[in-house]
């Protein structure tokens, strides 16, 4: 008996240091693998380190965006030991410049910045690098990187042959900005839903002309604010459109963009006078100033009317709908990185658009006045409390604009001209609708004919639902 006692007890002695070998041997593979774990983690600052010292340029542009990015790119010197130099330039300048740093092949510029219509020129003259060649670094690409994270309609816009060119910054998208106590003094407790509704019934009570008072404003000035703004904004809710890639056919002139440049042109007695010379700053003046009830601008000038005199007043909402639906203004632009500088720079390039245009950086930038097209910070509960221009703008993006609101053409400048040109002549009463868009479509169909310019071109909308 004292035997099976004591052989039991010794078994029980042996279980117990085996579950204590066990335990210890657990907790010592869970640490060698918390050590594994740790030693591969990607960080800023390790990837960095081969570039220490190396200095890149940046292109950007006068706008609040950059400021902002400007403001906080010491944080990323402070990490990484990448000197960051900004290079400022009117837009009106900024393709130029950019082009003639290509084509001179002088390298000045290492991130480069791209507008939504410029892609495809700087694609296919293998000016910019496929963001792929990056991402697949794993030394280089950060894991929470997360590009789904854009909103899709901004990855469309700079993906060309089904590679992604560009990381969204900087992006727009139009909103009716109007001044709530001159609408309820009108008797409106809501801005106008419909293009239809700000025509017949808002613009009237709204505008008084012997008191200098109008009921809406349309920036209109000659150029890309006249493309873009003026009249892109009334082809695409009543069903028209520029043109047919595909097709290879001009548009300009059909029924449907007839009918929209006409209800333009029913606009004029309820705008400023001179409102064709108007651009961005004057109109946006003029909201501030109570000179006009209601103006559609792009979502980059929340920050200059929230701290206006009509701050407390400002209304925001998503344009209004037109015959054939809601299509507002679309815009704005992504960093890319230059093919021509050596690989050191373009590691160091692509490093620093990575973290400008992070999840971890939107909403401070959103802080420091800029916007982004990060779903998760422009969704955030929180930030949209404090930014009531993010609410609109993700609705906007989300269900009421395209990628394709200016066509992506390698000669695009030529053919805005043209549409700059003719659209002008007709705001300004110089030409009627139809002949003034006839006209246009003649230049148009010769020039983009004569360049070929049929066969350089992007269709960004195909790459929406594109994972």
């Amino acid at each position: 008996m004292k035997r099976r006692v004591a052989r039991r007890a010794a078994l029980l002695h042996k279980e117990e240091d085996f579950r204590t070998m066990r335990k210890w041997g657990l907790l010592a593979a869970t640490a060698v693998m918390a050590m594994c774990t740790h030693a591969w983690a990607w960080s800023l600052k390790d990837a960095a380190a081969p570039y220490k010292g190396t200095s890149i340029t940046v292109v950007g542009l006068d706008r609040p965006s950059y400021a902002a990015a400007q403001q906080l790119t010491p944080e990323f010197t402070k990490e990484t030991g990448i000197d960051v130099n900004w290079v400022t330039f009117p837009y009106e300048d900024s393709l130029k410049e950019e082009t003639l740093n290509f084509v001179s092949d002088s390298q000045q510029f290492d991130v480069i910045l791209s507008d939504v219509v410029w892609p495809v020129t700087f694609v296919d003259a293998g000016w910019v690098l496929p963001l792929q060649h990056f991402l697949d670094d794993k030394k280089l690409a950060d894991p929470d990187v997360d590009v789904k994270d854009f909103f899709p309609v901004w990855r469309a816009s700079f993906t060309v042959d089904g590679k992604l060119y560009g990381l969204p910054f900087d992006s727009y998208a139009g909103l009716l900005y109007y001044n709530k106590s001159m609408l309820k003094a009108a008797g409106f407790d809501s801005p106008p839903a419909t293009w239809d509704d700000l025509l017949k019934t808002y613009a009237p009570k709204l505008t008084d002309k012997g008191k200098g008072v109008f009921g809406y404003a349309l920036q209109s000035a000659r150029g890309e604010t006249q493309t873009a703004d003026a009249f892109a904004r009334f082809l695409w809710p009543w069903g028209g459109r520029f043109l047919n890639i595909g097709k290879k056919e001009i548009l300009v002139n059909d029924a449907q963009s007839q009918a929209g440049i006409e209800f333009r042109q029913s606009l004029l007695p309820y705008m400023p006078p001179g409102i064709v010379s108007d651009d961005h700053s004057q109109v946006v003046e003029m909201l501030m100033q109570k000179r006009v009830a209601m103006i559609t601008e792009w979502s980059a000038f929340y920050p200059t009317l929230s701290k206006s005199p009509i701050a407390d007043d400002l209304g925001i909402a998503m344009e209004p709908k037109g015959p054939d639906g809601t299509y507002s203004a679309f815009g704005g632009f992504a960093y890319m990185v230059s093919s021509q500088v050596p690989k050191a720079k373009q590691d160091a390039a692509w490093l620093f658009v990575q973290w400008l245009t992070s999840k971890e950086m939107a909403k401070p930038l959103i802080e420091h006045g800029a916007v982004v097209a990060r779903q998760g910070a422009d969704e955030d509960p929180s930030i949209q409390a404090k930014f009531p221009n993010l609410a609109p703008m993700v609705k906007t993006w989300e269900t009421a604009t395209v990628p394709d609101w200016r066509p992506q053409l390698q000669c695009y400048p030529r053919f805005s001209d043209i549409v700059s040109d003719w659209g002008s002549r007709i705001e300004l009463k110089q030409v009627d609708v139809k002949q003034g868009l006839d006209s246009m479509a003649k230049s148009l169909t010769a020039y983009m004919d004569s360049s070929h310019c049929w066969e350089h071109t992007n269709t960004p909308e195909k790459y929406m639902k594109q994972d």
